[in-house]
Order: structure tokens, then sequence, then C-alpha cells
């Protein structure tokens, strides 16, 4: 399978809290809800083709809990992000979880890209993470994450966590797909081609 990241970020690459104030406070974060004024129909629409691709779903502890909170509660199967969600298999790492209720939830311990790695051994079109920040973070590190599709909303928020560390692993990607919806988020979809050339400017 091939392992890819949907994340919404802001200009200033906050992943943070989109949904709402109070999705997630951790920190002292007050800025939650900066996404909700961007999101139109454009975009759901790209989303619904996001998770019409999808086989399994990987996240981290804290996606997990804002998902697992909230998309059972729509039980329509014919709805395109749950009823894929609320049906397939979904692995959430994490060292402090020992059970999950949600339907075919399975949690990994110990190795995550090791755990990782076999999972995209397994026959299907995709493994999704989405979200999940300290997880995408260490699949960055590892060299697992074969497509990005980063979706940044026209705002600045100025606080937050970042999905990219400061000092990570320098990648180069492939631009595959772009588009911007009618309320101006930009959304870019690049395949990770290994590591990036570097040059030097030459004037004259």
């Amino acid at each position: 399978m091939q392992l890819t990241l949907t994340t919404f970020l802001s200009v200033d690459g906050v992943m943070q809290g989109p949904g709402g104030p109070n999705e997630d406070r951790s920190d002292g974060f007050d800025r939650g809800g900066w996404l909700v004024p961007h999101f139109d129909e454009d975009m759901g629409e790209f989303m619904g083709e996001v998770f019409d691709k999808a086989d399994a779903f990987l996240l981290g502890r804290r996606t997990y809990d804002i998902f697992a909170a909230s998309w059972p509660k729509v039980t329509d199967p014919d709805d395109p992000i749950a009823g894929r969600l609320n049906t397939l298999p979904k692995y959430v790492a994490s060292r402090t979880v020992d059970s999950a209720n949600w339907h075919n939830t399975t949690i990994i311990k110990g190795d995550v890209a090791a755990e990782v790695t076999r999972l995209k051994e397994q026959l299907g079109r995709e493994l999704q993470v989405h979200g999940s920040g300290t997880l995408a973070r260490t699949l960055i590190a590892n060299d697992l994450i074969d497509e990005f599709r980063v979706i940044i909303s026209p705002v600045i928020v100025g606080a937050g966590r970042r999905l990219f560390a400061d000092a990570g692993v320098a990648t180069g990607l492939r631009l595959v797909d772009s588009r911007t919806t009618g309320s101006g988020t930009a959304i870019h979809v690049y395949q990770r081609t290994g590591r990036p050339e570097f040059g030097e400017v030459e004037l004259g």
C-alpha cells in the first residue's frame, strides 16, 4: 500500500486545532477553528476524493480520539468520509492506549516505523494518515510517506504546533496536483522523489 498524508495547514505551517476552538487546546493553544471559515464545497469534494482511495487509516492518538468522538455518530453508510472511517481498518500509534472501542481498530506499540513498513507491504491502495502531527513527523523522518496532500488555508495563525520539525530530513518532492478552492484555499499534492538537489544561483 502507498502511505499518504493529508493535512490542513495555515500559511505559517500550523496544523493544530483546525476544526474548532476545543479540538486541541494542548500546550495552551487558544486559536483553534481557523480552518472552518474556509471549508467550502470545493474542499469537501477534494476530501471525498481522498477518502475514496483509502483501504486503511493510520492515526496518532490525539487525532484518533478526536475522530472516534465524532465520526461514529454519523451513521449514514453512504457518507463519503464516515462510511469509510467507521468500517475500514484503523491503526492508532500510541504508547499509552491499551484498548480502543471504535470498530476495526488496532493499536500499534513499540517500533512504529517497523510496523508501518510492514503495513505498507500489504495489498491495497492507500494507508492514509490524517493530521496526526507527532506521528507524521516520525514517518517523515523515516522516509515512509509516499504522498503529501497539504491543504493550506488563507490564514496566519501565529501560534501552535507545525507539521515540519525545525531540523529534519531533506526531501525532494514532485508536484502532481494543484488546485484552489472558491474560498482561496490552496491544495497541493506532492510525491516524494528522494533527496533533493542543491545549487547556487549565478548572477550575470
